[in-house]
């Protein structure tokens, strides 16, 4: 791109826990989804990492917000400088003039127009003008490297931060779809109810957060080397407010997700229900992939694996599959009809 170049494009895979930037195919900024705001006055504060260390953490004059939830924007003034302030954070030396933007959004299958146009409005007030909106479920498939214009099935299970986005990709085109509300939000959420309840323990969300990455499980039979260490949780009585120290062990985690998961995998059945039979016998020979960081969730590919009775398969770097696919759409727009203007 030359010195004066006044048209630059950026894909935005704008998630409900981080929101990851491409430019230049590259990925150039992966951050949490969290802006820290001045409570008095709505200024911003701190953005991503920053604004992520100081959340639960704050005084009455500061709050951190998370302007995403359940996939979709909450708070519009916190998305537009979120959008905005991430944009700032590309690295390059070589802008001189305010950039004309054309972006690639990521957004839930499952979302209204009216959650669309807050998509597009937040964007364009943080410097698009060519605005593109991508189906997450098609992002990732594209991320993952599928041939989704081609005449066969594909199945996409991507479990983001905040919504669990399902789709049977054929020709370019979604033939059946679910948008589920039930993602890692719910994971954390579960955790920390079940401390709560088992333990009487409480804990914050960035711990919940840590128990869930470190022994979080889909199931409470895990292979050998697939068993993580107990994980020694501190933190107040619920009742006395003394400090405790509770290990605890990946099963007891598998149980109280067990409830979130079980949705996740009538989702999955009600989607497969609704695929025609052509398509379903190339999903049956394919396997169907797995995406986002929900993925990683420990023994989860098996469990649906042997649920659904179809293999399930974990993508190459699961987090990122729809920024990148965000990063192809965006070399392509001219070529992808999918793309919604």
């Amino acid at each position: 791109m030359g010195l004066f170049s006044l048209m630059q494009e950026i894909a935005i895979d704008l998630g409900t826990a981080n929101t990851v930037i491409t430019y230049n195919d590259r990925i150039v900024v992966d951050q949490p989804s969290m802006v820290a705001l001045d409570a008095r006055t709505d200024k911003l504060i701190a953005i991503g990492e920053e604004a992520r260390q100081m959340h639960e953490r704050t005084h009455k004059d500061i709050r951190t917000v998370r302007p995403l939830r359940d996939g979709v924007i909450a708070d519009f003034h916190a998305a537009e400088l979120m959008i905005r302030g991430l944009i700032k954070m590309i690295p390059d030396q070589r802008r001189v003039f305010t950039p004309v933007l054309r972006m690639v959004i990521g957004i839930p299958s499952g979302s209204t127009e009216v959650e669309s146009r807050a998509v597009r409005d937040s964007a364009e007030r943080a410097g698009g003008r060519e605005i593109y909106m991508i189906y997450e479920p098609m992002a990732a498939a594209l991320g993952i490297g599928l041939d989704v214009e081609a005449p066969e099935g594909n199945m996409v299970v991507d479990i983001g931060g905040g919504t669990t986005e399902i789709a049977v990709i054929s020709l370019g085109g979604i033939v059946t779809d679910r948008s589920l509300r039930i993602a890692g939000d719910d994971f954390t959420a579960d955790i920390m109810e079940y401390m709560n309840r088992q333990h009487n323990m409480k804990v914050g969300e960035r711990t919940a957060e840590q128990i869930k990455m470190r022994i979080g499980s889909a199931q409470t039979d895990l292979s050998h080397d697939e068993i993580p260490d107990e994980f020694v949780v501190h933190g107040p009585n619920r009742i006395t407010a003394l400090p405790m120290a509770v290990p605890v062990s990946y099963p007891e985690i598998a149980h109280c997700l067990d409830k979130s998961i079980s949705k996740i995998e009538a989702a999955i059945l009600s989607a497969l229900e609704d695929t025609p039979p052509e398509l379903y016998a190339d999903l049956v020979n394919r396997g169907i992939y797995l995406a986002g960081g929900g993925a990683l969730l420990r023994g989860l590919s098996a469990r649906l694996s042997n649920k659904i009775q179809i293999p399930f398969r974990v993508a190459e770097d699961p987090l990122r599959a729809v920024a990148r696919g965000t990063g192809i759409a965006l070399k392509h727009v001219d070529r992808f009809k999918f793309l919604l203007r």
